[in-house]
């Protein structure tokens, strides 16, 4: 295909590396039932590299600027898995000093979901907020946002072996999902915790009402099951809260907060995510087998111009 050109308030990258997430798979899978919203698309919306055109009305100074973004593949055709993509200056969020193009390839969707999530119910300063799936991409970064704004942070994990990575992102106690999780919990928060931060709507909102305090609150992005059964009374006699949150269409506002408090944490000395697995842009395909079948725990990243 020929190059793309930025246009008016747009910016070009030449892209180094591209991220794959969950929404990447499943929008090629379409398992949403929305169809192919176009008749080409170039997949993945997070990606990383530097600027090397811009449009007008943006200023020339943000050339040869490292860059990663965001939403590249949101509502439009074009994401990052290719040479050159091309986006909205304000998508285009400047990648600290040593920070990779890789790891910045990982940061858009996860970070931006993760902020919104931990941040949709108000201030979380003082208060006790429970991570579900606390070693996944978007856990990870709720975990390390939650504890920088002050909270007190319970993080779940799957395994023994997820514990470490929890716990390097900043959660105070890491628990596994077994049986005996809502004693553990309640044993950390008597009084129940304040908010949480819900990776498997349908299997744990069972779970979320015993756990939750009087006015507590939900904030979740992803479900187990499409169509969950929903205990409205008890839920209601609490007075909890529950925020559903696509990060597609999280206000502008808030995704550009969000870039920028997931670059405060970068630049204090967060390391990121782990990358499990690296692929040139030509085995795109096998890339995306190996994101549905994970050999090892890690973000799976293409290489397309890593110098």
């Amino acid at each position: 295909m020929p190059d793309p050109t930025p246009g008016p308030g747009e910016v070009r990258i030449r892209i180094a590396a591209s991220g794959i997430n969950p929404g990447d798979i499943k929008k090629r899978q379409n398992a949403f039932g929305y169809g192919m919203p176009y008749p080409r698309v170039i997949p993945h919306s997070d990606g990383a590299g530097v600027i090397d055109q811009v449009g007008d009305g943006v200023s020339t100074d943000l050339a040869q600027r490292r860059v990663w973004c965001y939403g590249a593949q949101t509502y439009r055709p074009f994401g990052t898995a290719a040479e050159y993509t091309v986006v909205p200056a304000s998508q285009a969020v400047p990648l600290p000093d040593g920070i990779s193009f890789e790891q910045g390839a990982c940061l858009g969707i996860p970070g931006i979901t993760a902020d919104r999530c931990v941040h949709a119910a108000g201030r979380v300063n003082g208060r006790t907020v429970l991570v579900q799936g606390g070693a996944g991409a978007v856990g990870i970064c709720a975990v390390q946002l939650a504890r920088r704004a002050g909270a007190r942070v319970i993080a779940t994990v799957r395994s023994a072996a997820d514990e470490p990575t929890a716990f390097e992102a900043g959660a105070h106690h890491v628990l596994r999902m077994e049986p005996e999780l809502i004693e553990r919990v309640r044993a950390i928060a008597p009084d129940g915790v304040d908010h949480i931060v819900e990776v498997a709507f349908g299997v744990n909102i069972a779970a979320d009402l015993e756990l939750l305090a009087l006015r507590g609150s939900v904030a979740t992005y992803a479900t187990d099951v499409g169509t969950p059964a929903i205990p409205f009374w008890p839920l209601l006699f609490k007075n909890i809260r529950i925020d559903f949150l696509g990060s597609d269409d999280f206000a502008a506002e808030d995704k550009v907060n969000a870039a920028h408090a997931v670059n405060e944490a970068l630049l204090a000395g967060w390391r990121g995510f782990e990358i499990a697995d690296r692929f040139p842009l030509e085995e795109i395909a096998i890339a995306h087998e190996r994101a549905e079948a994970p050999q090892r725990r890690g973000r799976i990243v293409l290489t397309v111009a890593p110098g």
